[in-house]
């Protein structure tokens, strides 16, 4: 029995616009678990049919469907880039990311005097 210990590879950038592949939302990744790093409770509230394995890159999304702006944390395997390039409206967006020529967002940085 072989156990794969090495470090998981994201598919995806803090910056990047994805959007889920089943749910109707889209947004930008503010930060990258490289895996299942939440809590219990949350991961058996999925229903089981529909739940990612736990051996995978989680990420955190700045999240906007048609209705509301959240936080959104999801599976690798439940993302796909998103290719439209409109701006998200997600208000923390702003606040921690610039765009990009290319519709993605890169991290702003701040400098402490």
């Amino acid at each position: 029995m072989s156990f794969d210990t090495a470090p998981k590879i994201a598919k995806y950038a803090i910056g990047q616009l994805v959007r889920h592949r089943v749910f109707p939302f889209r947004g930008v990744i503010f930060d990258v678990d490289p895996e299942f790093s939440n809590s219990d409770n949350w991961y058996e509230s999925i229903p089981e049919e529909i739940r990612p394995h736990r051996d995978q890159p989680f990420y955190h999304v700045y999240a906007e469907n048609d209705e509301t702006e959240y936080v959104a944390y999801v599976s690798e395997q439940n993302l796909l880039e998103d290719e439209n390039r409109t701006p998200v409206r997600h208000p923390q967006v702003d606040e921690t990311f610039e765009r990009n020529d290319d519709g993605n967002y890169k991290a702003k940085i701040y400098i402490k005097h």
